[in-house]
């Protein structure tokens, strides 16, 4: 790092590393030195907003460079458990986008790379970050609540994915819900028993890859608590998200207000407007995870959401993914 900055790598110009490329071009701290998109006009596209130097179609030219302290990982699925590896192996420290890999085999060797090189690694699940659920997480934690009883979270899109991101998704559980196992692990402690419903109800492209569109998820806590997610890829109205954490002395609610802190009321009652999708709700927390990931990288301690949290969230996906197919409930143990 020179005179206090982080050279950043950018893998990805996609959606995504959009939506990254402008929480780093305000992150005074941060000098993104390459852009790297094996479509290079998103690449040529996203540099003038980052100020990169460079753009590349190579992601093992940009792991490479000497001049570069950080890579951020917004490349799809397939690819982040050699990054990481690549990265790691340089020196590195990753920031990477949900899931490491779609196996679990494969996410610990990147993950056992990570540890035997010693690089800061940070998993990319940003509501850890909103305010709401950071709160929800210290009021939990200062005993609030008392003893946690129940846990329940509703996760649900505005419009399912393309045909080729399902391809690739890895299904539901793995690509959506996953951020819903996040949640409840960092509110509700660790998981060790998942029993998954799942089906099509509207999205012929689900069930063309053996996935589904809909599913309800229950979970057993290691303290006990019981929890319940429930997840749509399609919702008319707009990005659902709702979650709720109960306990001995009352519950709390993590949920949006409206957009637009207004509400127009006429003689058919009254209208509010509503988030579409999660880079609009969830926009705060998406800069907010960058800052925290490198705060931790410059004041050399461990960034969170961290290796654990990765396999952790993977381990309940999994289990929920061979609870549908198999019909019963999974512990973690078996996974």
């Amino acid at each position: 790092m020179k005179n206090d900055r982080i050279a950043v790598a950018l893998l990805g110009a996609g959606r995504i590393g959009q939506e990254h490329a402008k929480n780093l071009a305000a992150l005074p701290q941060v000098e993104v030195v390459v852009v790297c998109d094996p479509r290079i006009e998103s690449a040529v596209a996203v540099r003038p907003l980052v100020r990169a130097k460079e753009v590349t179609p190579s992601p093992e030219e940009a792991v490479n460079r000497k001049d570069v302290d950080a890579v951020i990982i917004c490349t799809p699925t397939d690819t982040h458990a050699a990054l990481i590896e690549a990265a790691a192996e340089t020196g590195k420290a990753v920031f990477c986008e949900k899931p490491v890999a779609l196996d679990l085999t494969r996410t610990q060797q990147a993950l056992a790379t990570v540890a035997e090189k010693g690089v800061p690694f940070q998993i990319g699940f940003q509501r850890r970050f909103d305010s709401g659920y950071a709160e929800a997480k210290r009021r939990i934690e200062a005993g609030v609540l008392g003893r946690l009883d129940q846990f329940r979270t509703v996760g649900r899109d505005p419009a399912p994915p393309p045909k080729e991101y399902l391809a690739k998704s890895g299904g539901l559980f793995l690509d959506q819900a996953i951020h819903e196992f996040d949640i409840a692990r960092f509110l509700m402690g660790d998981v060790t028993e998942v029993s998954a419903w799942g089906t099509v109800r509207f999205h012929p492209d689900a069930e063309e890859f053996d996935d589904i569109d809909t599913a309800t998820t229950l979970l057993r806590f290691a303290s006990g608590a019981l929890g319940v997610v429930e997840n749509s890829r399609q919702a008319v109205y707009g990005y659902d998200i709702v979650t709720e954490a109960f306990g001995e002395n009352g519950k709390i609610v993590i949920q949006a207000e409206p957009k637009t802190p207004l509400r127009e009321y006429n003689k058919d009652g009254y209208r509010l407007d509503h988030y579409h999708f999660f880079m609009d709700r969830f926009g705060p927390a998406f800069r907010t995870e960058l800052e925290a990931f490198f705060h931790a990288v410059s004041n050399g301690k461990p960034p969170s959401p961290g290796p654990n949290d990765a396999l952790e969230s993977l381990k309940i996906a999994l289990a929920a993914t061979r609870s549908l197919k198999e019909g019963r409930s999974v512990k973690l143990t078996e996974i």
